[in-house]
């Protein structure tokens, strides 16, 4: 069998879509590697964000556990005083009645 004419253009253009097949592969992998960098830079920049993140939410947490520690620590001193001023009451009003009674026994016998 003789090579054509026919023959040799349809190799021909075998080998040009080969070509043209191998720059659209290579391309297509550049892409491809193009691609994976910025999907490796968004998932750096986004746990980059979730430790600020954390680091944020976990400061704040501290905070507020400090103020509410202070906020139990005063309410208790609260509470102390109250107590204090509510057992001085009742004393007070003891010994004013005994005062009295006093005033009494001495008006009595005087």
């Amino acid at each position: 069998m003789e090579p054509t004419d026919l023959t040799t253009r349809i190799l021909i253009e075998i080998r040009e879509e080969q070509q043209e097949l191998r720059e659209e592969l290579r391309e297509t992998k550049q892409e491809i590697r193009a691609t994976k960098q910025e999907l490796r830079e968004t998932k750096q920049s986004l746990n980059e964000r979730i430790d600020h993140v954390n680091d944020d939410l976990g400061r704040r947490i501290l905070e507020s556990e400090v103020r509410t520690a202070t906020a139990i620590h005063e309410l208790g001193g609260t509470l102390r005083e109250v107590h204090t001023l509510l057992k001085d009451r009742a004393l007070h009003d003891r010994v004013s009645r005994c005062e009295r009674e006093i005033d009494d026994l001495k008006h009595r016998l005087g």
